[in-house]
């Protein structure tokens, strides 16, 4: 809240801003609990390893990236989701949904960020060791395009935490408070958030940190 506030041109302290949300009965929503892990991941593919090491800042736009896969439950079955962020930005620039949880699922998502992409230079792609993610499709693709895998270590969910962190924005700002009667109705919710919630708050913020930064450099005009 202090955030979204603060990108609308706001000024309140964080004391303050949950002191008012206190007398209106306002609260957050917390974190479900998460269950045990599904599966066991396998060893990367030969020459890969941990890139990023938990330095989850990026200098420039099209350095780092983030990947993974989530799921929902609808009334038709499970739905998951693949993003991929742009650690500069938090920007999400490229995400697919399907009822299965596939390496072509994962491609589709790696087609729409590659087709954003501003440059041609290199980019370091994160992601954990899922199957879809150490298949060779997956690494072929990677190779066509300029793109550098780095992957987590076994057993350490934190290697990842940026897109663990989008995807637990994203469910406890919408998606844990509904009910997909079907999948259709899920994807057109979660797209929502992404295209038109998401990506634009991102996007805001991105435009005044470049504001903000242009004013400290701009140098001062004296006055006669």
């Amino acid at each position: 809240m202090h955030e979204d506030l603060t990108d609308e041109g706001e000024t309140a302290s964080k004391n303050r801003i949950a002191r008012l949300m206190a007398v209106d009965g306002l609260q957050g929503w917390p974190r479900k609990k998460k269950r045990g892990q599904r599966g066991k991941p396998g060893l990367p593919p030969p020459g890969v390893s941990n890139l990023l090491e938990r330095d989850f800042t990026a200098l420039e736009p099209e350095s780092k990236w983030v990947t993974d896969i989530t799921e929902f439950r609808t009334g038709e079955g499970k739905l998951y989701l693949c993003v991929v962020i742009d650690l500069f930005s938090n920007i999400v620039m490229g995400w697919s949904m399907h009822h299965r949880q596939d390496r072509q699922m994962v491609i589709r998502a790696f087609e729409m960020a590659v087709w954003q992409r501003q440059g041609d230079w290199s980019v370091i792609l994160h992601s954990d060791r899922g199957g879809q993610f150490r298949s060779s499709d997956y690494q072929r693709f990677l190779a066509l395009n300029t793109l550098i895998c780095s992957m987590s270590a076994v057993g350490h969910c934190g290697d990842n935490a940026a897109c663990e962190g989008f995807f637990g924005m994203l469910k406890r700002e919408r998606t844990n408070h509904k009910r997909y009667r079907t999948l259709d109705i899920a994807k057109a919710d979660i797209f929502n958030y992404i295209e038109r919630f998401h990506n634009p708050r991102m996007r805001r913020r991105v435009a005044k940190r470049d504001q903000e930064f242009a004013n400290v450099l701009e140098p001062s005009v004296e006055t006669g």
